[in-house]
């Protein structure tokens, strides 16, 4: 007969956190937000950690390039939607990889003798005007000098010249040596009133460029999140179908974790898709698993290989699966079943794997509820979709401006590889809605108030890190007449006159 899991399916609304002592290091100043993204073994570090426990979820209508620049320069990570053509989303993990941030590997590079209109073409095709001339071409030749759209004019050059006839040669060109720290780097850059400042090693080969442009950027976002050449993580949603085609494709773009975004990750098609990956890659690629609901699920996608773990079945407030088909189980419920299979599976193998709650966050502090109950990170759909970076369009609603915002299992959205379970290949039924949600301006704004509440909550909690406030957390459970309870009540609230703001 079937098996009846004991205890009622708990959302995030029925939880409430009790205050512990707040010790002298407990002030928002203190607390650092920075968690892990991939498993790592015990007393080693992992490869990818985020300096903010939020990533963006794998949505036509949420996680673009523009989603993958702004979230990763406040130190979190954008998984670029995976239901359009693999060019496309390489296209886009490329563009977020190109964009400055700090000492960065000079992607426009051409050797002595090119042709003037070679280094055009590459410039349309780069999107920069500034080109560095190597002796064999490469980003870490020998340094020779540079060009810039200020050196030639198009109307009177000869387009079959060489390069070599335009450029400012290395001994007219000022550069500095590697090992110089980045607030030197940028003291010289204005010092001697220049864009681009080429580091070289001590053979004089090209290591990395330090543009003027980028100073003001990584001075406003200490927190960006960066690879070791200083280009900003990103990440990309795959599926368990064309994932031989588009892994590799991902991975030549630069993508630094892929994720498979599927409504049911206990199966054996994510096995697969993991073994092809450690076949082929090993560990250099990380990848993350799920989604999942139950220890069992987790252990499946542990032993599998999975690299991170999404929690939540029909928790996101544009999906209809449980309404649809019956399945799923509520966040929180979900969330204290697996980080229980994490921990349990961290003492047996002395391998930690990264629990990612996705969905059910409606309020900032459902966020802090799920990083109690044991999350490292937390992934959004509709929280992201509200702001200018989103890839959708504001329309206006009545008196109104909203976001439109639809789920992948909508007819809209068409993403059947999403709940592919090895029949046809097309979306037999919806398990999203299309929807509008309130338009809410720059992702900056609204994270830096998000953080502040997540900050202030753990100093309350007498946590100042998200492991410590997994260890010291103590909830209860709320009935109905409590959660009523917990806003405004028995007063009339004043009505804010818009004429006078």
């Amino acid at each position: 007969m079937s098996k009846i899991v004991e205890g009622i399916s708990r959302t995030f609304n029925e939880f409430l956190l009790l205050p512990n002592l707040t010790d002298e290091r407990c002030i928002p100043s203190n607390v650092s937000l920075k968690t892990p993204l991939v498993k790592y073994r015990k007393g080693e570090e992992p490869k990818y950690s985020a300096n903010i426990p939020m990533v963006s979820a794998i949505m036509q209508s949420v996680s673009g390039e523009e989603m993958g620049i702004a979230l990763a320069r406040e130190g979190g990570v954008a998984f670029i939607y995976g239901a359009q053509s693999i060019e496309s989303q390489a296209r886009m993990v490329k563009n977020v990889k190109k964009h400055k941030a700090g000492f960065v590997v000079s992607d426009s590079n051409v050797k002595s003798g090119t042709p003037l209109k070679e280094v055009l073409e590459l410039i349309q095709e780069t999107g920069h005007s500034t080109v560095m001339i190597t002796d064999d071409g490469t980003a870490h030749g020998k340094f020779l000098g540079l060009v810039t759209d200020k050196d030639y004019r198009i109307t009177r050059a000869n387009l079959d010249d060489p390069i070599d006839n335009y450029m400012t040669p290395k001994e007219k060109v000022i550069w500095t040596k590697k090992g110089i720290g980045l607030a030197e780097a940028n003291d010289i850059i204005w010092e001697n009133k220049i864009a681009c400042l080429p580091i070289l090693d001590d053979e004089e080969k090209l290591k990395y460029l330090v543009f003027r442009k980028d100073y003001e950027d990584r001075k406003n976002n200490p927190d960006s999140l960066l690879d070791e050449n200083k280009r900003y993580i990103v990440g990309a949603g795959i599926n368990t179908r064309d994932y031989e085609e588009r892994i590799p494709a991902l991975v030549e773009a630069g993508v630094d974790l892929v994720c498979m975004d599927s409504s049911d990750g206990y199966s054996v098609w994510q096995k697969k898709t993991i073994e092809f990956v450690r076949e082929k890659y090993g560990d250099d690629v990380k990848i993350g698993a799920g989604n999942v609901v139950d220890k069992e699920g987790f252990r499946y996608l542990a032993e599998a290989g999975a690299d991170f773990i999404k929690v939540g079945v029909g928790g996101g407030s544009i999906c209809i699966t449980r309404e649809t088909k019956g399945i799923g189980r509520c966040q929180a419920s979900a969330l204290l079943d697996v980080v229980a299979a994490r921990d349990e599976y961290f003492k047996e193998t002395g391998i930690y794997i990264p629990v990612c709650s996705d969905g059910g966050i409606v309020q900032d502090h459902h966020i802090t509820l799920a990083l109690a109950l044991g999350a490292d990170f937390v992934m959004m759909g509709r929280y992201f979709a509200r702001f200018d970076e989103s890839p959708t369009r504001v329309v206006k609603r009545g008196n109104t401006y909203m976001k439109e915002y639809w789920g992948e299992g909508s007819n809209r959205a068409r993403n059947w590889q999403r709940y592919d379970m090895g029949g046809d290949k097309k979306l037999s039924f919806e398990e999203g809605v299309d929807s509008y949600i309130p338009y809410a301006g720059r992702l900056k704004d609204n994270l830096a108030i998000t953080c502040a509440k997540i900050k202030s909550t753990m100093c309350n909690c007498g946590s100042i890190t998200i492991p410590e406030l997994h260890e010291k957390a103590r909830l209860t459970i709320v009935s109905d007449v409590s959660i009523s309870e917990g806003k405004a009540h028995d007063v009339v609230l004043k009505e804010i006159d818009t004429q006078y703001n």
